[in-house]
């Protein structure tokens, strides 16, 4: 069954329309050339635009204004950070046209995911740290525990490309990567506490110190997260992280970065009565340490290089209760244990070249290697270890053909040992139509290889005499990886004498052999599935409407073509959030944000999981000062509505409200 088309129009035309009004309002400000006493106030205003247009880092792998790169961006900041009032990143990319999210625990960690939340785990964007992959090989793939690696205060800001870009980063950014920036060591010297407390358990607490020199500085930052979860879940989770950072300069023009840090996450899970998902304690627990090494070799070249090593230990088993088979083949009531404890490890070297041939010309170019583990008795049904390794070649240009014409080219050759060659690229086009108006047009072809789990899974319950019981999932090992071909149209515009700055895309994204859990037979499996496409319009409206005020309305049109009718729900039709911060001239700080979905249905939550999300938070925060120490108290109410359904039917996010006080000198 195909889900019915979208009342808002999506088709080519509509979108058309949509960016030929917004160049045309924007012809309609320019300033006659006639008139040169009247256009200076409007020079100075796109010049005011241009010098504050923010420079990203991630989507090309070079440097580029936010009008430059080759897709849609969202750049989330330190104050729109604080403002939020989350307690997560998870939380945070609600704000992100495209994106959905949950607050549960249920699979280990919150998620966030892009264009359909198609099964239990996110797995087909990328997320980086510091540019360091935290994608976890373990189960099926997941961005989940890794979205959990560094407190919120350690943040910079976070970029979201909302749409592939397997060409720069490789296979896992089939759909988009989320690239986490944190705060250099220098910004961040002496002493800062948080403590936050209030309803359904939420307990936080957060430290850090920061010290050392312009060549040499050094930060670490302990938290911990807590609360008591979903109302009819399994609550009781806590997340405790400690990130220690250091910077070092020398004079011979090198840069290096050195990094560790550890994350435990620890949770409940299960459903009260069901046998075979029962209530029990779960814990993901990772470390990291990675080292970056930058040279600036002239104003036009550098060579940059990175390793990393990430582990991983997963605890998850309960025993299950009920008709069991004995060591005589006979039925009997018994019990058998399920276990999905594990470990995985990684480890990625890589090494890049950037370049400026010529005043029109920029390249980077460069080469990863990665190397993963993965092990688990009760996932696989054997105490082999699997090792995957991953290597990459990349290439990225950046060509200014004409005055007003930018061409951006990228190319990813990567070579998996279990999957195979793939190649991804991706081209766009960016034209300044006028002064703060860029069109983007451009299309990218990606690959994503199965994973560990979906090529080699063999989960199995075995009873406490050692009778293997019930096949749950058994991976044939046929399936191969899916495609993806993505064509967009993009405008982003800023319009000075209104205030206002405004992001559209305009996406095509129709898959190759889509990989899914084959259900209707068992044990399941995973397969190629059909070749469904997803289509739609999302945008980003941002208007200082008067001083120390902001509103930014996002929308997004998603619909997904499928046979299945689960599929054609794992993304909303329609999403909207609308942020308003205002600070006033006391230094009061005001946010509300508000939420609003249509019906759409997580794979994970079953057959009959509809929901919609209804969402309302409130912020209200107040600076302190001490002397020369500084700090804010702030009130913030989550959902101040009715509750909405989270990720399960039986699970529920109900009113919040917490109150946090930050200190720092």
């Amino acid at each position: 069954m195909r889900n019915k088309p979208l009342r808002f129009a999506l088709r080519p035309w509509g979108a058309a329309l949509v960016l030929f009004a917004s160049v045309n309002l924007a012809i309609a400000q320019a300033p006659d050339p006639h008139q040169a006493a009247a256009t200076h106030a409007s020079a100075l205003s796109e010049a005011d635009f241009l010098a504050e247009m923010p420079i990203v880092l991630s989507v090309s792998r070079l440097p580029q204004r936010l009008d430059e790169t080759r897709g849609a961006v969202t750049i989330i900041d330190r104050d729109m950070i604080r403002l939020s009032g989350a307690r997560d990143v998870a939380d945070l990319l609600r704000l992100v046209p495209g994106f959905q999210t949950s607050t549960s625990f249920e699979t280990g960690a919150p998620l966030a995911s892009y264009h359909g939340g198609f099964d239990s785990y996110s797995n087909r964007i990328q997320v980086l740290i510091d540019g360091r992959s935290v994608y976890s090989p373990y189960f099926i793939g997941s961005v989940g525990p890794g979205l959990q690696t560094v407190a919120l205060a350690d943040i910079e800001r976070i970029e979201v490309l909302r749409g592939s870009n397997s060409a720069a980063y490789g296979a896992r950014a089939l759909l988009g990567v989320i690239n986490i920036v944190t705060r250099h060591t220098l910004d961040t010297l002496g002493l800062q506490a948080t403590l936050g407390a209030g309803e359904n358990g939420v307990r936080d607490g957060q430290a850090r110190i920061g010290w050392g020199q312009p060549d040499a500085s050094y930060r670490l930052t302990v938290d911990r997260r807590s609360d008591d979860g979903l109302a009819g879940s399994n609550g009781h989770n806590q997340v405790d992280r400690a990130n220690l950072r250091a910077d070092v300069r020398s004079g011979a023009g090198d840069e290096i970065g050195l990094r560790a840090g550890g994350l435990v996450i620890e949770f409940g899970k299960g459903i009260a009565g069901k046998i075979d998902n029962a209530l029990r304690d779960a814990a993901f627990k990772s470390g990291y340490a990675q080292v970056d090494w930058r040279r600036v070799l002239n104003a036009d070249e550098d060579l940059a290089f990175a390793y990393s090593h990430s582990q991983e230990t997963y605890d998850d088993s309960f025993m299950y209760v009920g008709p069991v088979i004995n060591s005589s083949g006979r039925p009997v009531l018994g019990q058998a244990l399920f276990d999905a404890s594990g470990r995985s490890s990684s480890d990625a070297v890589s090494l890049q070249h950037t370049v400026r041939l010529n005043s029109n010309l920029r390249v980077v170019w460069g080469g990863e290697f990665r190397h993963e583990e993965v092990a688990s008795q009760g996932l696989y049904n054997t105490d082999s270890t699997f090792v995957t390794e991953f290597s990459r070649l990349f290439g990225n240009a950046e060509w200014r053909a004409a005055r007003d014409l930018i061409v951006n080219a990228g190319l990813m050759l990567e070579h998996s040992s279990v999957s195979g060659d793939g190649v991804s690229p991706r081209l766009m086009l960016n034209w300044h139509v006028a002064d703060a108006q860029t069109l983007r047009v451009g299309v990218s072809k990606a690959l994503r290889p199965p994973s560990t789990f979906e090529s080699f899974s063999d989960v199995r319950y075995v009873s406490t005499e050692g009778v293997p019981q019930a096949v749950s999932i058994l991976a044939s090992g046929r399936a191969r990886p899916e495609g993806l071909l993505v064509r967009e149209l993009g405008y982003l515009g800023a319009f000075p004498k209104l205030a206002l700055d405004l992001d559209v895309r305009l996406f095509h994204e129709q898959f190759d052999g889509f990989l899914r859990q084959k259900n209707d037979t068992r044990p399941a499996d995973y397969v190629n599935g059909e070749n469904l496409s997803i289509q739609g319009l999302e945008y980003q409206l941002k208007w200082r409407a008067w001083q120390g005020a902001q509103l930014i309305f996002n929308q997004a049109f998603t619909s997904i073509n499928s046979a299945n009718e689960g599929a054609t729900l794992a993304a909303p039709n329609r999403a909207s959030s609308l942020t308003f911060f205002q600070k006033f001239p006391s230094g009061l700080d005001l946010s509300l944000m508000h939420q609003d979905t249509s019906e759409f249905k997580p794979h994970s939550g079953g057959t009959d999981s509809k929901r919609t999300i209804s969402r309302t938070d409130l912020r209200l925060g107040v600076p302190l000062r001490f002397g020369s120490n500084r700090g804010e108290l702030a009130l913030v109410v989550q959902n101040m509505g009715s509750p909405y359904t989270d990720q399960r039917k039986t699970f529920s996010f109900e009113r919040r409200a917490f109150v946090t006080l930050q200190l720092e000198n």
